[in-house]
C-alpha cells in the first residue's frame, strides 16, 4: 500500500489537474520548489568603494555599460522566473538562493525585472566582505515564502597567515513555507585557486551553524544551498558538511546530498575542458527527509532535485554546444546568462482534508491543482 501511495504522489505531481487517491479518501498535495542559482557577476554600472569592481564599469575591461547590464538583468530574470515551471507553471519557486550578485542596488534592479515584478518577489541581502564584492542574497514569493529574520555570517580564517582573508560570507535566512519553520543557508565558498583546505574550512562552519539552528529549533527544516565550488563527493561537503550519497547512510546530524548521484549519472551545472563538475548544490537537513523507508507527507518532506536544464542556458552551436552560455568567453559579450546552471529541489506536503458538507456528503471532490497557488 505505501508503495502505491508514493507511485500515486508521484502521478499526481507530474499532473497537476490530477487527484492522487488513498484508501479511505482522496488526498491533495503541494508542492513548492527551492532553488539555487549562481548568477555570474551581476554588477551594477557604479563602482562601489573598496571594492574591485573595476572590470564591470563603463569604462572598465568589459565595458559594462547600461546596455550590457540591462541585458543581464534580463537574461537573469527570465532564469529566474522560469525554474521551476515545468511542475509549477505560472507559480515556479517558493525562494531562490543567488552568488554572485553585486549589492542590494543591483538585486533591486532585479526584482523590478517584469517577471519577477508581477509575482511580486522580493529579496533579503546582507553587504558582506568580499574583495570583488560579490554576495549571496535570497530571492523569495512572499505568497509561498514568510520571511522571518536573516543574518549574516562571516568565514572566518582558520590560519594564522589568512587572519585578513575577506571572501564570501554565510547568509542564514529563517523563515515559513507551508507554515513549517525552515531556514535557507545561502553559500558561495572559496574558488578553486585557493586549495582545498578552504572548502573545507567552509564547510565545517556551515556545519556547525547548521547545528546551531537546529539545537535552538530540534524541529526547524534546514537547506544548506550554493555554488560550492566542490563536487558532491569532494571532503568539503561530504567530510566536513557531512552530506551523504544515501539517506540510509545518515546520522542524526548528517545532511542528504542528492546532487551526488545526479554527478554518478554523468550530469552537471558547469562545464571545464569536457567535463561536468556539479558545484551547485542543495543539501536537505533530516527533518526534510523521509527516514527509514517512510512515505510520510502529513509535514513538508523531499520530493525531487532537479538541474534546469533550460534550452536557451545552453550553447546552441560550435565546440561549446550544449555547455552553459556565459555572459563573456574569450573577451567577448556572448548576451549569455551564467556559467552554472540552477538547481531545483521539490517538496511535498498533503493538503489538510476538508471534511464533506451536509449539503454534498456524497460529491467527489473536482480536479484541482496539486500545488499551492500563491
Amino acid at each position: 500500500m505505501r508503495r502505491l501511495l508514493y507511485l500515486l504522489i508521484l502521478y499526481a505531481l507530474s499532473c497537476p489537474l490530477t487527484m492522487a487517491q488513498k484508501a479511505g479518501g482522496t488526498k491533495q498535495y503541494q508542492l513548492f520548489g527551492v532553488g539555487f542559482y549562481n548568477l555570474e557577476n551581476l554588477f551594477d554600472t557604479v563602482h562601489d568603494v573598496g571594492k574591485r569592481d573595476q572590470e564591470y564599469l563603463p569604462d572598465g575591461a568589459n565595458k559594462w555599460g547600461s546596455v550590457k547590464y540591462n541585458h543581464k538583468l534580463h537574461n537573469m530574470s527570465r532564469a529566474l522566473a522560469d525554474m521551476a515551471t515545468d511542475r509549477l507553471p505560472n507559480i515556479g519557486c517558493a525562494a531562490i538562493g543567488v552568488s554572485e550578485v553585486e549589492n542590494a542596488n543591483a538585486l533591486t534592479d532585479l526584482i523590478n525585472q517584469p517577471r519577477l515584478k508581477q509575482r511580486n518577489m522580493q529579496f533579503f541581502h546582507i553587504e558582506g566582505r568580499d574583495r570583488r564584492g560579490v554576495d549571496c542574497a535570497l530571492i523569495y514569493n512572499p505568497a509561498l515564502f514568510h520571511l522571518k529574520q536573516g543574518s549574516l555570517h562571516p568565514y572566518v580564517p582558520e590560519l594564522e597567515k589568512d587572519s585578513t582573508y575577506a571572501t564570501r560570507g554565510f547568509l542564514v535566512v529563517q523563515g515559513q513555507i507551508a507554515g513549517e519553520d525552515v531556514a535557507i543557508i545561502v553559500c558561495h565558498w572559496p574558488s578553486r585557486r585557493t586549495g582545498s583546505f578552504y572548502r573545507e574550512s567552509a564547510g565545517r562552519q556551515v556545519r556547525h551553524i547548521k547545528d546551531s539552528l537546529i539545537n535552538d529549533n530540534p524541529e526547524l527544516k534546514v537547506f544548506v544551498m550554493g555554488d560550492m565550488n566542490d563536487d558532491p563527493q569532494d571532503r568539503s561537503m561530504a567530510r566536513e558538511l557531512r552530506a551523504r550519497r544515501d539517506i540510509s547512510e545518515m546520522r542524526p546530524k548528517d545532511m542528504y546530498n542528492p546532487w551526488w548521484k545526479i554527478l554518478d549519472n554523468g550530469d552537471g551545472t558547469l562545464s571545464y575542458q569536457g567535463r561536468w563538475n556539479l558545484f551547485d548544490q542543495i543539501a536537505l537537513s533530516p527533518k526534510l527527509l523521509n527516514l527509514d523507508g517512510q512515505k510520510d507527507f502529513s509535514s513538508l518532506k523531499f520530493f525531487k532535485a532537479e538541474i534546469q536544464r533550460l534550452p536557451y542556458l545552453l550553447q546552441s552551436e560550435g565546440p561549446y554546444k550544449g555547455t552553459p552560455k556565459r555572459t563573456h568567453a574569450g573577451g567577448i559579450w556572448l548576451d549569455g546568462f551564467s556559467d552554472h546552471l540552477p538547481v531545483v529541489v521539490y517538496l511535498v506536503k498533503e493538503k489538510p482534508e476538508k471534511p464533506a458538507t451536509p449539503e454534498t456528503p456524497e460529491t467527489p471532490a473536482a480536479p484541482t491543482e496539486t500545488t499551492q497557488n500563491p
